[in-house]
């Protein structure tokens, strides 16, 4: 047999970051100017409502049709069409009147979906084990500090150049991401059509061991559905993404209610609720290193259900909160496509896998805010609201666990591809 290395494509890393970009900014920048797009539009409160909801729905309806393209065109082809499908998404929501608008934001989550499914496939596919952690880590950090980015600043652009203007503005994080993607990779290659390759095959960086005959040697692929692991990391990923919506949605509001905020003051405050998610993000690879996984995962548990919890039993100390719960939202996601890369034994199981806990767990989260919502109607109270998203970080914790210690070796440490 023989082993063969490759070196660290850190042009590859770049573009993976740059496509993180625009994997979460250009759709949470409709948030801050929903009320001047509606009055603008004459829009009821229902339709503004679905700007900011479409793209979770479509994360959750076309997350296996993504993975099927994947599949057929290969992880170069969909990620390449991936990026101009989100350009071209962000022009025509910008373009128009309401038609073109809901019809943009449609587009961009259609095409964010297909580069939700592909990058952890192209991790799984081109990154060294060893580096897998802390690549994801750049990769999930890169989604929040988009969103970060666009949150803060999409208003003043706005007052400038009115609210098409400030939307069209983050075009700019497309631009940059084609052109680290396409230079990373080169033209031809990115727009090779074909099936994921082996990463031997396309010049990738991994360990591989094969044959003599030259063929690479593979276990037989796993189910996922019938796959124990994948169905638990498939819940820890629907209670990570319902608390995230959930909290995005209503921590402003809460804040308002619950602290005597004005509504300006606290939808500036919320934001430490995605400024901390970088510190999570790129603490997770580094400590998971040190600790191995289920200890790591541990940590992120217990910080993701301190936010709720401590919320209802002690609103005022917010800022505490709400900056533990933005290290765990950042860490939890990271830790979660750790686990959905360390699970996949080929390039086609890391895209079903990829699919199944990605599709399962948008589906569920895309209800966050609505229950959320109904359950506040209901009660006239935010403890009852904070008690369902406590028992979603309590699923979290429960089914990643468990998912984490069946992925791992018995010290904690990655048990190989």
């Amino acid at each position: 047999m023989t082993v063969l290395r490759e070196r660290f494509p850190w042009g590859l890393l770049v573009g993976i970051v740059c496509i993180g970009f625009i994997l979460r900014g250009p759709i949470v920048a409709v948030a801050p100017i929903t009320g001047e797009i509606s009055a603008d539009l004459s829009m009821t409160a229902a339709q503004a409502g679905l700007l900011t909801s479409l793209p979770v729905l479509c994360f959750a309806l076309m997350t296996p049709f993504a993975s099927l393209f994947v599949g057929k065109a290969g992880a170069n082809v969909a990620t390449s069409i991936a990026i101009v499908g989100v350009g071209v998404g962000s022009i025509i929501r910008s373009a128009g009147g309401v038609e073109a608008t809901f019809a943009g934001t449609i587009i961009m989550g259609a095409f964010i979906t297909i580069g939700n499914v592909v990058i952890p496939v192209i991790i799984r596919r081109d990154i060294p084990t060893e580096r897998v952690g802390i690549v994801t880590g750049a990769y999930t950090s890169a989604m929040n500090v988009s969103s970060m980015i666009t949150s803060l600043a999409t208003v003043p652009l706005a007052v400038a150049f009115g609210w098409r203007g400030a939307l069209l503005a983050w075009l700019g994080f497309v631009v940059l991401a084609a052109i680290a993607w396409f230079g990373a990779i080169g033209p031809r290659r990115a727009f090779h059509w074909g099936p994921v390759r082996p990463a031997i095959e396309t010049g990738a960086v991994d360990t591989i061991v094969i044959d003599t005959r030259g063929i690479p040697l593979a276990a037989p692929e796993p189910r996922t559905w019938r796959n124990l692991s994948a169905v638990f990391l498939a819940l820890a990923f629907a209670g990570q993404a319902f608390s995230y919506y959930g909290l995005t949605a209503w921590f402003p509001t809460i804040l308002e209610q619950e602290v005597g905020y004005s509504a300006a003051t606290a939808g500036s405050s919320s934001s430490i609720f995605q400024i901390a998610a970088v510190v999570g993000a790129l603490g997770v690879p580094l400590i998971s290193k040190r600790l191995g996984i289920p200890k790591t995962f541990i940590g992120v548990a217990v910080l993701w259900i301190s936010f709720p919890l401590g919320m209802i039993l002690a609103p005022q100390a917010w800022p505490a909160w709400g900056f533990l719960g933005g290290v765990a939202q950042g860490g939890g996601i990271t830790i979660v496509f750790m686990l959905i890369v360390q699970l996949a034994m080929t390039g086609t199981h890391a895209r079903r896998l990829s699919a199944m806990v990605q599709g399962v767990g948008y589906a569920l989260g895309a209800t966050a805010p609505t229950l959320i919502g109904a359950v506040h109607d209901a009660t006239g109270t935010w403890t009852l609201p904070i008690g369902v998203v406590l028992i979603a970080t309590l699923v979290f914790t429960a089914s990643g666990l468990a998912g984490a210690l069946r992925a791992t070796g018995p010290r904690g440490r990655p048990a190989g591809r």
